[in-house]
């Protein structure tokens, strides 16, 4: 998610009661762990594919599980609207490290 997907899927997040909603800390919610998990389980197993695998992967994977995790209404990140969990257009998904991951660097 910090290196490679908050990065490549970049979409404009403004706010609640905005088109698309997104927590900085979304390491913090369940749901959305598990939903990041898959995608990143079906990008390691369809990368390898030369042929279709990377539109398989956007189309069934990507496009799939970041529409339900954008959600504003019935995603899991609906209740979140602080400061940091905001960006601008065309700026990487907004992203906190965990406290203790990161100390040294």
């Amino acid at each position: 998610m910090r290196e490679y997907l908050r990065n490549v899927y970049r979409r404009h997040i403004a706010g609640r009661g905005e088109h698309r909603v997104w927590a900085a800390e979304w390491w913090k919610y369940d749901e959305a762990v598990i939903r990041l998990e898959a995608l990143w389980r079906a990008w390691e197993h369809l990368h390898q594919d030369p042929a279709t695998g990377m539109s398989v992967w956007w189309r069934d994977h990507a496009d799939h599980h970041m529409a339900i995790l954008l959600d504003p209404q019935n995603g899991p990140f609906g209740p979140v609207d602080g400061e940091h969990d905001r960006n601008t257009p065309g700026a990487p998904l907004p992203y906190l490290a965990p406290r203790d991951c990161c100390r040294n660097g």
